[in-house]
């Protein structure tokens, strides 16, 4: 049998990290340092190494859409000589099946994380993992690698500390389980100190530190809150058991779900708690509020909460929850700029709980979107991981000042109201009788 040559060269930068054998592999690396490249031929040397049945490799990026950018190209370029023969390439679901021992790489967007849930893999890379999700990767990565024990590979450039990435980074700098590199633009060379030089000259100063220097540090450009946030810390104990407990949703109905528990007392906001959880019912949300055992308030919900739903069999969502024990309140539609004002404004009252970090951190990331062409921030924020809390948080700044009644609530049929077809018997139907939170 003739050699099979897969045309890759490694980085110098690279050679210790293709020769590590930790299970566990981090790289902090600036613009253009070639971590992709590297990734994708890992993923292709692991998969026709493989000797496990039916092996299955994984590339995950923030987006399916910036995986098929990022990496399809690089995929099928370094497979080519095992695609010649016999490998087999799927274009409309991103994958490639190598002969010999049949081993899959597929791409995924991690947008969409939930089509991976349930699937066991040998191998995967989450790449900019600055922009994915932390639930992803403790609720549908790693549960997926633990019986066949497969390793993970995690790359991106920083975007501040409250991010997969920075938490990562404080981790595995200091556990010896992980292989950990950091890559600056002024020690790697890859780049002339000329281009580096007019690159700092055109960019600002923090934005150079974060995407050349990886710093951490690094003022995050263009984050919807960041100034209101800045000087926020986390504290601990600010629940008080006497003040009813208020929530405030964002709801998902292809993505995450995020609830805000918050109290009022003088002129302050006390953020108490945070949940947030995807891929689950109305039912699963009303059980962590009475898993929580609050004193709760009122349960305000977004205008879109009162649509039915054919899902549902033309149930809403304020209307599956009544049946569950929780009646919620329908906040009117506002745009989304008087809503981040609104929220501006409840943040410079607002005190934070260590109980609300993912929350927290959500909000410190989330950020503008930025018009490449005109070089500008929008005034629309991106559709992120972090923009669950921050809809979320925005429904507290329109209704926090009189918590007590709501602009509009949305009283469901129930019992004397509903004919024989419209009764909905929750799997748990007792909960109906029990009290209303």
């Amino acid at each position: 049998m003739s050699q099979i040559i897969i045309p890759y060269k490694p980085r110098e930068i690279f050679l210790p990290y293709h020769d590590s054998d930790k299970r566990f592999s981090l790289s902090v690396a600036h613009r253009r340092a070639g971590k992709t490249v590297a990734r994708i031929n890992k993923l292709v040397k692991k998969a026709v190494m493989c000797e496990l049945p039916n092996p299955r490799f994984r590339y995950l990026a923030p987006y399916y859409v910036q995986a098929k950018d990022i990496a399809w190209m690089y995929l099928k370029h370094y497979s080519a000589p095992l695609i010649a023969i016999g490998g087999k390439v799927n274009e409309s679901e991103l994958s490639i099946t190598y002969p010999h021992n049949g081993a899959q790489i597929k791409l995924y967007g991690a947008e969409n994380a939930e089509r991976m849930r349930g699937l066991y893999s040998d191998g995967d890379v989450i790449d900019e993992a600055q922009g994915v999700s932390k639930s992803v990767l403790t609720q549908i990565i790693l549960p997926s690698l633990a019986d066949r024990k497969g390793w993970l590979d995690v790359s991106g450039t920083p975007k501040g500390w409250e991010n997969l990435l920075g938490e990562l980074a404080k981790l595995a700098k200091n556990d010896p389980d992980w292989f950990y590199q950091i890559l600056k633009a002024s020690e790697t060379g890859i780049i002339p100190a000329d281009e580096l030089a007019r690159q700092k000259s055109l960019m600002p100063d923090n934005e150079y530190e974060q995407e050349f220097e990886c710093s951490f540090d690094a003022a995050i450009t263009g984050s919807v809150y960041g100034q209101w946030l800045s000087q926020k810390e986390l504290r601990e104990g600010l629940y008080d058991p006497l003040l009813p407990v208020h929530t405030a949703w964002d709801l998902g109905f292809d993505d995450a779900t995020a609830i805000w528990f918050w109290q009022i007392t003088g002129g302050e906001i006390r953020i108490i708690d945070y949940y947030e959880n995807n891929g689950q019912n109305i039912e699963h949300y009303c059980d962590f509020l009475r898993s929580r055992q609050y004193n709760y308030g009122k349960h305000f919900v977004p205008h879109d909460a009162s649509h039915k739903l054919l899902a549902a069999g033309g149930r809403s969502i304020v209307q599956q929850a009544y049946a569950y024990g929780v009646k919620m309140f329908v906040v009117s539609a506002t745009s989304q700029q008087n809503g981040i004002e609104a929220a501006r404004k409840t943040l410079e009252r607002s005190y934070f709980d260590v109980k609300t970090t993912q929350g927290f951190n959500a909000l410190k990331q989330y950020q503008f979107q930025y018009d490449e062409d005109k070089k500008i921030f929008r005034d629309k924020p991106r559709h992120d991981w972090t923009s669950h809390a921050a809809d979320a948080y925005e429904i507290i700044g329109q209704v926090w000042r009189n918590p007590v009644i709501s602009e509009q609530e949305e009283t469901p049929r129930f019992l004397e109201d509903l004919t024989a077809k419209d009764v909905f018997w929750p799997e748990n139907n007792h909960k109906i009788l029990e009290k209303r939170y």
